[in-house]
Parts: C-alpha cells; sequence; structure tokens
C-alpha cells in the first residue's frame, strides 16, 4: 500500500469526476469518515501531554481573523455570496485529518503537528458556527439557536473524538491501543471522505453551474492564491520557531472534505468549488515537496 499512497488522492479526484452523480448520494457518509479519521488520529497521540507552541496562536489568528475580514472586504466590495464565503472557506477550513503523514515524510516535528491538528480543529469546531451564524444561515433563527445548531453538528464530528480519544486513553487503554494501531487507515478514509465530497461538488455544479462561470472561474483563481500564500506564510511562522515544514502544512493544508461538507450544509453550495479547487491545488504541492524531499535523500 505504500506504493500506491502517491496515486491515492488522484485516483479519489478522477474518480469524483468520474462518478458524480453517486457520489451526491454517497456523500451522507462524509460526516461519519471525518470522525473516524480523527478518532484514529487522536487515539494515537497522548492527548494529555500536547505540546504547546506560540506558532499556532499566529497561525490560528490568521484562519480566524483572514477569513472573516475576507469575507466582509468581498461583501462590500459587491462581490456574490458564493464568492465571498469561498474565499472566507479558503482560510477557515481547518487543518488536515492527515497532516501528520505529508508533514513527518517531510521531516516536521510529530508531537507539533498531532498537537496543532487537535487544537485547531476544537478551535474552528466553535468559530465556524459562529460565523455561520452571523452570515445568515438560518435567518429564521436567533443567534444562538443558530449558533447551537451548528456547534451541535460540526461539534460532534470533529470535537467528539477528541473527547473519546481522551477518555479511552484514561480509563480503558487497551481498547484506545488496539484502535490506535489501525491509525494508518485514516489517510484512505481521508481519500474516500475527497472522492464523495469532490464528486458531490462536481454533481452540483454540472446541476447548478450554469451562468455561474465567471463566479467558478475566481473561486479557481482565490483557491490558488490562498494555496501559495498560506503554505508561503506558514512556512516563514514555522521558521521562527525552528520548525519551517510544520508551519507550512498546519497553515496550508486542509481538512477539503470537511471544508466541502461544511460549505455544502452551512453557506451557498457553490462555495463548495473554492475547497474542491483548494484539494487540487494542495495535492499536487505535497506530492511536489513529497517529491523533491525524496529526491534530496538520494542525493
Amino acid at each position: 500500500m505504500q506504493k500506491i499512497r502517491s496515486y491515492i488522492l488522484p485516483i479519489a479526484i478522477v474518480l469524483g469526476l468520474l462518478l458524480h452523480e453517486y457520489c451526491a448520494k454517497l456523500s451522507v457518509a462524509v460526516p461519519y469518515l471525518i470522525f473516524c479519521i480523527l478518532l484514529l488520529t487522536f487515539s494515537a497521540v497522548d492527548v494529555r501531554k500536547l505540546k504547546f507552541s506560540p506558532m499556532f496562536v499566529w497561525i490560528l489568528l490568521f484562519q480566524v481573523v483572514v477569513s472573516i475580514s475576507m469575507y466582509a472586504l468581498l461583501k462590500a466590495c459587491g462581490a456574490s455570496p458564493d464568492l465571498a464565503e469561498g474565499v472566507m472557506m479558503a482560510s477557515l477550513c481547518p487543518v488536515a485529518a492527515s497532516v501528520a503523514v505529508v508533514s513527518c515524510m517531510l521531516g516536521a516535528d510529530r508531537q507539533t503537528v498531532t498537537s496543532f491538528s487537535i487544537i485547531g480543529n476544537l478551535v474552528i469546531s466553535i468559530v465556524a458556527p459562529a460565523y455561520f451564524t452571523l452570515i445568515g444561515v438560518h435567518p429564521e433563527m436567533t443567534f444562538m439557536a443558530s449558533f447551537l445548531s451548528i456547534l451541535k453538528r460540526i461539534g460532534v464530528v470533529i470535537g467528539l473524538p477528541f473527547f473519546i480519544a481522551l477518555a479511552l486513553q484514561l480509563w480503558l487503554p487497551k481498547v484506545n491501543g488496539f484502535i490506535s494501531r489501525y491509525k494508518g487507515l485514516s489517510f484512505y478514509l481521508w481519500s474516500v471522505a475527497l472522492f464523495f465530497t469532490i464528486g458531490q461538488t462536481i454533481d452540483f455544479i454540472f446541476l447548478h453551474g450554469e451562468g455561474h462561470w465567471h463566479v467558478i472561474l475566481w473561486l479557481a483563481v482565490s483557491s490558488l492564491l490562498f494555496c501559495a500564500v498560506q503554505f508561503a506564510l506558514g512556512k516563514w511562522i514555522g521558521s521562527k520557531y525552528g520548525d519551517t515544514i510544520a508551519g507550512g502544512q498546519l497553515l496550508g493544508q486542509k481538512n477539503t472534505a470537511m471544508g466541502i461538507w461544511m460549505a455544502n450544509h452551512y453557506l451557498h453550495p457553490l462555495a463548495s468549488v473554492s475547497m474542491a479547487f483548494y484539494a487540487i491545488f494542495q495535492n499536487l504541492f505535497n506530492s511536489w515537496q513529497i517529491w523533491r524531499h525524496d529526491r534530496r535523500k538520494k542525493a
């Protein structure tokens, strides 16, 4: 399986394009897949020994501040809700559950990366519902009712795996040890989730994209720009704390399956196109990084 790992994500994207109609029907499985991915990831780390770094603060500040600021700026400039929300998600989307896989292959500190994957996902599980409520996902509901409604769904998917892993490590360590043996499956589960979510987004484009091609083009351009900026800025932040690779991956590598799912359920569905393009760009960049890293090791 190790030999085909580098081909799995491109295969997921191509199959999502070819089988988009079926993906749209199967996308209901995505939150369950994400839940399993995070549980496998968290069970493999001693969550009682999280390693906090000041780098986390700067990365989270960028996600939280830039995402809502770009949304407000684009809306003030008269941009469509789809574009404004898509750009917001390109920054707000939480770090990928599989970030430790790529980061450690490139030489990042495992404890730093896994610690942020837990902290970052928990923070976004609270911030995202607040932002979606402010945007007006449920205008018929009060702010608090809307916030709690969204937090309940996102919190269960992102936050509950953390608390289950913590409980297992405290009271059922043998069960946690059994689960952690299969942590490698998280990468493949994420590929399946990506397959479903990208296929769902492509299906939406085929059904409703006509007349919105200019928005789709701008979403693609903005995704490419945000992908480049976040990887570059993350590396710069990481260099200040002795781990350039970790900084770049923690800010640049997104849980695009989660981002697409959140956009499809709580924002204008066309906004999810932004994360579909982001998935392609970040995987191309990560593939190039791995190729360059392996080439240097052989030299």
